[in-house]
């Protein structure tokens, strides 16, 4: 077997497209809303770079690790090496303010969403997406929290946001069909666990056996269900309303706006 690449990080992995496809959508969605000085605090693996950037009079990206060189090179386009929060930028530096897939790996998460206001120029607006805490099949202990929608509705509007607007990241059959076989792979898992350590230990102990089991699972599942997986395209996600507590959306799309 190669390298088992974390799985924290989405890329164009065959395994991670169940993942990457509605990553992916989440940076066509904000690419329609976005316009002038953008920051997107979490480069990943750079793949939206190409979808934000033309967007933007300027796209600064910041991330604690570099992206591949090759995605950088775009006109206006800007990389800051930063661990967050804070943001290393003076009040009123931005437009924009994109972060995807982040703020669930931060321990002070407030604080977070402060730096993102204050960053923000006046009617300013933060585009983010985190996972939907109902919808997570085990514990994820790369993951500080997850949110409901309420709770992140919460915390935006606690940060001083003049506007939130919550939705979800919702699949068609095909994307369920996913989720469904995903979610018999890790009740199996699962068993191996009585005790239930997986809430027990503290998180840090077991991110790098949850990465591993992570990362052979999406290969097992690619493996066994080979033309589901690789057939699941950013258009079989929409973004729409969450309309009860309860509702199947994978990721939560918010957009506040300062």
């Amino acid at each position: 077997m190669g390298k088992i690449a974390t799985a924290e990080r989405v890329s164009r992995d065959a395994s991670d497209n169940f993942v990457f496809q509605r990553s992916l959508l989440a940076y066509h969605a904000a690419a329609g809303r976005i316009a002038g000085d953008v920051l997107e605090i979490g480069t990943g693996s750079g793949y939206g770079i190409e979808v934000l950037a033309p967007r933007t009079e300027r796209f600064v990206t910041l991330d604690k690790h570099a992206p591949a060189p090759g995605l950088l090179d775009r006109p206006g386009v800007e990389f800051r090496c930063a661990t967050v929060p804070p943001l290393p930028f003076a009040d009123g530096s931005f437009d924009c303010v994109v972060s995807f897939q982040v703020i669930e790996h931060i321990e002070r998460d407030a604080l977070f969403v402060a730096e993102a206001r204050r960053v923000l120029r006046p009617g300013g607006m933060l585009i983010l997406s985190t996972p939907n805490a109902p919808m997570s099949l085990t514990r994820n202990p790369w993951h500080v929290r997850e949110y409901t929608a309420a709770e992140l509705g919460r915390l935006l509007a606690d940060g001083g946001f003049a506007t939130v607007e919550i939705e979800g990241v919702f699949g068609n059959e095909r994307v369920m069909a996913y989720y469904e076989e995903n979610r018999r792979s890790v009740a199996r898992i699962l068993r191996f666990d009585p005790l239930d350590l997986q809430h027990r230990l503290p998180r840090r102990l077991l991110q790098l056996p949850y990465d591993l089991l992570n990362r052979l699972n999406r290969r097992k599942l690619l493996r066994d269900n080979g033309s589901l997986t690789a057939s699941i395209r950013m258009d079989d996600y929409r973004i729409a309303p969450i309309e009860r507590a309860d509702a199947p959306c994978f990721d939560l799309f918010a957009v506040a706006r300062r």
